[in-house]
């Protein structure tokens, strides 16, 4: 496959940018070789620079939960764009929008839009602890909450394929109160709590891992989570800026029926724009300014743009069936790997949960970040080139889950079964 224009776009984007890349993880450095760059999409497909087709896995890391350049979004887009790009006050698409959510999620009572799932993660922490007057957050080894400095520890996703146990810049004093522990490991939660007693303000979870790869939650542990943060005094916050929408049309406060302090929003919440979200109960959400003391602002939060994406976006999700078809999706999917993989007795297991998985490069279950980072990279590496080869992108990280969406049918299913077969 010749992608020569991709690569000398490449090699002119690191002369100005880092990497040549506005995010890590889309350097291709975990599976070595140069990233396609990419010119448009349609549906299921993304097409590069150099005109080659490829059959996308990544939906831009889970934001696009209907494919590539949906009609009903890109005309609301349109819409809104002509009437003007940034206000810097408020619109009705942003009541509009709320309403949307909050109609999805019990749980979020209030909310607040911002531009992206850091603002989120971080605003979120902030009004735990201006809340409940303590310093601690409770995270886990893996989990991936944006890039604020509370939030660098043990992190996964980018971070994790790069090798860097936190980042550079950030000050010994900015995680101190930051305590990290195995995800699925209740014991090790109950263990800080105690310890901690009366100074932890929260903890935070994806509720479905996907930035150590797609770890489920086993059975107790997000029950456990609810009991223990409530026992202890500590808020419960579900980050669901990857699973808010796409594990069910209320996100993983649904589909598993637990109900957090607070959630964070982003990723197909935006339609593919920059947006994200954090709410929840009412009177947490009355604490931040101007009603209460915690600060936090942005120029262009609740952008008309992107409230027009996100309006879209929300109402195609509502439509019946949407969710069925992608479980049906996701298992079909599922199925195929699991063959194929048997078939080539390979060293590998598929994990899905709904329209997001992972090929772990490793026979036993993962439930995990040691256990993730126990998978063979190096293999995984193979796979991936192999599967670019063929036009198909796949998340370039062992670390990474794939998504899917309502675009991907039988032919895309089977050109992927077909794929990875041939790759393993």
């Amino acid at each position: 496959m010749n992608r020569s224009r991709s690569e000398a776009l490449q090699r002119r984007a690191e002369t100005l940018i880092p990497g040549g890349v506005d995010s890590p993880v889309r350097s291709f450095r975990a599976v070595g070789g140069n990233p396609p760059w990419f010119e448009r999409g349609e549906g299921a497909y993304l097409f590069d620079a150099d005109g080659n087709r490829y059959l996308d896995c990544i939906a831009s890391w889970g934001a696009l939960l209907f494919g590539h350049a949906p009609p009903a979004v890109t005309a609301a887009i349109a819409a809104a764009a002509a009437r003007g790009t940034s206000f810097g006050a408020s619109t009705p698409g942003e009541l509009e929008l709320a309403e949307a959510v909050a109609r999805a999620m019990p749980a979020v009572e209030m909310l607040r839009f911002v531009n992206s799932g850091t603002e989120a993660t971080m605003s979120a922490a902030r009004l735990a602890r201006g809340c409940t007057g303590r310093e601690g957050i409770l995270k886990f080894s893996g989990g991936y909450h944006g890039h604020a400095d509370l939030f660098l520890s043990e992190a996964g996703s980018g971070v994790a394929t790069l090798g860097i146990a936190t980042s550079a810049g950030v000050p010994a004093g900015a995680v101190l109160n930051t305590h990290t522990v195995a995800y699925n490991d209740l014991e090790a939660v109950e263990r800080v709590l105690v310890r901690q007693r009366g100074k932890m303000a929260a903890i935070i979870v994806e509720p479905v891992a996907g930035n150590m790869g797609c770890v489920p939650p086993t059975p107790a542990f997000l029950p456990g989570l609810r009991e223990l943060a409530t026992r202890h005094g500590a808020l419960l916050i579900f980050d669901e800026v990857m699973t808010g929408f796409r594990l069910a049309r209320g996100g993983a406060c649904e589909r598993y029926g637990i109900r957090p302090d607070l959630v964070t929003l982003g990723k197909i919440l935006g339609g593919g724009l920059p947006v994200a979200a954090y709410g929840g109960r009412r009177d947490l959400m009355q604490q931040v300014a101007p009603l209460g003391p915690v600060y936090q602002a942005g120029t262009l939060s609740g952008n008309p743009l992107a409230m027009a994406a996100g309006i879209a976006s929300l109402g195609l999700a509502a439509a019946a069936g949407v969710y069925e078809g992608l479980e049906t999706c996701g298992l079909e999917i599922e199925r195929g790997l699991t063959q194929a993989i048997a078939e080539a007795g390979a060293a590998a297991r598929v994990q899905r949960v709904g329209s997001m998985l992972t090929v772990f490069f490793r026979s036993e279950p993962v439930t995990n970040f040691d256990e993730a980072r126990a998978c063979d990279t190096r293999t995984f590496a193979r796979f991936h080139a192999r599967l670019l080869e063929q036009g198909v992108l796949w998340p370039p990280s062992q670390f990474e889950a794939a998504f899917f969406g309502t675009a991907h049918g039988a032919a895309e299913i089977e050109a992927l079964v077909g794929a990875v077969r041939s790759s393993l």
